[in-house]
């Protein structure tokens, strides 16, 4: 159980806010993780996310940015050049980066200040990250320049596949620090979606959000609202904590042929956006 001081603390979380132009309704932003294209290039992806509906995305490291920035990838090492590139190609396209990850955040603060320095260029609202051994780092950081610091889950045996791990290392520290949750997952590791977001919701920052046939049991994504992940719910309840991130659509199936599928869940989102206000 999360402790009550603790719980009202988390719920108060200052820091980055979302722009308005990526904001629904419901006060969150429909958010493409860009890993769903991982076969395109990120200035591909960035167009594709934009015919899809979404109104922002979640950048990762290593993608290839393509275009006159050929075989450059996306991270804390671009030039000048490739960072105003991709910040153009985000203009053409009408919206905006709002996170990045998943991504390894040293806990030496030189070389953990970079990615921090990358969210600056990008005004992103959070980092993701498993880098949970860097938190002291991460804590100063997050609170230095505003940005949301958001812990990723793989399913088993990953270090933090159990939602409380993280709870542990994080309660109690600043209201910047939590959770993304990756509610696919969760399910692959045989917990309940709903029952984790229960236990751990003030502290939800971002989403990773899927929709599978099981929660007992690995099972490939499908559209948001086909499977059994009960996602009004679980939105509902992490709004009644404030949530206020990024809504991230990961789809892991279909890789070369999945827009589609990518379009019916920002329909599903916006449909929910509108209905629960």
């Amino acid at each position: 159980m999360i402790p009550a001081a603790s719980a009202i603390l988390a719920s108060r979380s200052s820091g980055a806010q979302l722009p308005p132009s990526a904001t629904n309704e419901a006060g969150f932003a429909i958010s493409l993780q860009c890993w769903t294209l991982r076969e395109f290039t990120l200035l591909q992806a960035i167009e594709m996310g934009a015919n899809a509906g979404v109104t922002g995305l979640e950048l990762y490291p290593g993608q290839r940015l393509g275009g006159a920035f050929g075989d450059a990838t996306f991270g804390i090492n671009m030039t000048d050049d490739q960072v105003q590139g991709v910040l153009d190609q985000l203009k053409k396209n009408h919206l905006v980066a709002l996170n990045f990850g998943v991504t390894e955040i040293p806990k030496e603060e030189a070389e953990a200040r970079k990615t921090f320095e990358l969210a600056k260029k990008f005004n992103f609202y959070g980092v993701t990250t498993e880098s949970l051994g860097s938190l002291d780092t991460l804590e100063k950081l997050a609170k230095e320049y505003d940005v949301k610091v958001c812990f990723h889950n793989h399913p088993k045996p990953n270090p933090l596949w159990h939602p409380d791990t993280v709870w542990k290392a994080i309660d109690g520290r600043h209201a910047n620090i939590g959770y993304c949750a990756d509610l696919g997952h969760w399910a692959a590791s045989g917990l309940d979606p709903l029952t984790v977001i229960q236990k751990i919701a003030p502290r939800v920052r971002s989403f990773h959000i899927k929709d599978r046939a099981s929660i007992t049991a690995p099972s490939p994504d499908q559209p948001l609202g086909t499977g059994i992940i009960p996602l009004p719910t679980i939105l509902d309840e992490v709004r009644k904590h404030g949530f206020a991130g990024n809504v991230s659509i990961e789809y892991e199936s279909n890789w070369h042929h999945n827009l589609a599928e990518v379009g019916q869940c920002v329909g599903y989102l916006r449909a929910y956006s509108k209905l629960r206000p």
